[in-house]
């Protein structure tokens, strides 16, 4: 049943108040039709269909991550609902086993469902030319065991990370799930990669904890200004200088110069890769309601995904004067 077909009954003039500014306007401007293209959400070979289509399922989930609610049972709970199944577009609610089904498939795309997503903003121009990269802890479930690696006694809390790269107003472009807060090296290199993959920026900022060769000189190479604090402390000869790219630019290229001012207004800029991770923690990230590793991971991402439906949707209805800003 569609929003055009409900319109034409009066019996439902206050679910179009209740939702207008807020999970119907969620799917206003995206179509979520791609997911059927992916193979995991083929019917089974037995010739088992589906009593409910990706689209509907995941808008379905977006609106509860939205309103906050995780969880097979509550999400099926929620999905029960008349106002909110009606307008994630299903013909009758999701029973429990389509919910956990729909979920248990989406686990092996829910990145490339981010990637795409990603494409959506890249092509409505809400990339900018500063990309910001940092780790963020994921707080797990009780007595998680795959969340080993990570304890914090004072709050008896296991943690996972997620290490994202950001960029215009709280937009995440590429990011890795990682079983600690602080992200290897090797992954950091992968995440920035991605990044690099969606557009290319001018300048690329990071933490310290960047301070790495590889990541500066991968930058360089590329024609990306990477501005990192330098860390004396991973040498016993400290360099005079503080940011990593002083050195290398003066290693690399004689023909460049880059004014001590303009590096530190650039790294003032990191701030926004820390309001994206809020914003991203709002949308379900900040602490995961599910056990296992697969499962957190595919929670983390489906909060990526939430935040980037919510910055394309503010965007989108921003040409309507008379819209209301959808909040995270």
């Amino acid at each position: 049943m569609s929003p055009a077909t409900l319109q034409e009954h009066s019996s439902v003039e206050t679910f179009f108040n209740v939702v207008e500014t807020e999970t119907l306007a969620l799917f206003e401007h995206l179509s979520f039709d791609f997911l059927e293209e992916f193979d995991v959400f083929a019917p089974a070979e037995t010739g088992r269909t589906r009593d409910h289509e990706p689209p509907e399922m995941m808008r379905g989930f977006l609106h509860c991550y939205y309103k906050d609610i995780y969880g097979i049972l509550p999400v099926e709970r929620e999905l029960q609902n008349t106002v909110v199944w009606l307008s994630c577009g299903f013909d009758r609610p999701p029973s429990r086993d389509a919910v956990d089904r729909f979920l248990t498939d989406l686990e092996h795309v829910v990145d490339e469902i981010f990637d795409h997503l990603v494409e959506q903003a890249a092509r409505r121009g809400l990339l900018d030319l500063t990309y910001c990269i940092d780790s963020t802890e994921v707080r797990t479930m009780p007595a998680d065991q795959d969340a080993s690696k990570c304890y914090d006694p004072t709050a008896e809390e296991y943690y996972y990370g997620c290490t994202i790269v950001s960029t215009g107003q709280k937009i995440p472009i590429a990011a890795e799930f990682t079983e600690s807060k602080q992200a290897p090296e090797e992954t950091a290199m992968r995440v920035t990669r991605d990044a690099l993959a969606v557009e290319q920026p001018i300048w690329m900022v990071g933490d310290s904890a960047y301070d790495t060769l590889d990541w500066h000189d991968h930058l360089l190479a590329a024609g990306v200004v990477p501005v990192a604090p330098y860390n004396a402390r991973n040498t016993d000869d400290p360099k005079d200088i503080e940011y990593r790219v002083e050195d290398r630019i003066t290693e690399h290229s004689k023909d460049v110069q880059l004014k001590q001012s303009t590096l530190d207004e650039t790294y003032n800029r990191r701030t926004g890769v820390e309001r994206t991770n809020n914003a991203v923690k709002d949308c379900g990230l900040g602490h995961v309601r599910a056990r296992g590793r697969v499962h957190a991971r595919a929670q983390v991402f489906l909060a990526l995904c939430l935040r980037l439906v919510v910055a394309i949707t503010n965007y989108e209805r921003g040409d309507n004067p008379g819209s209301t800003v959808i909040s995270v």
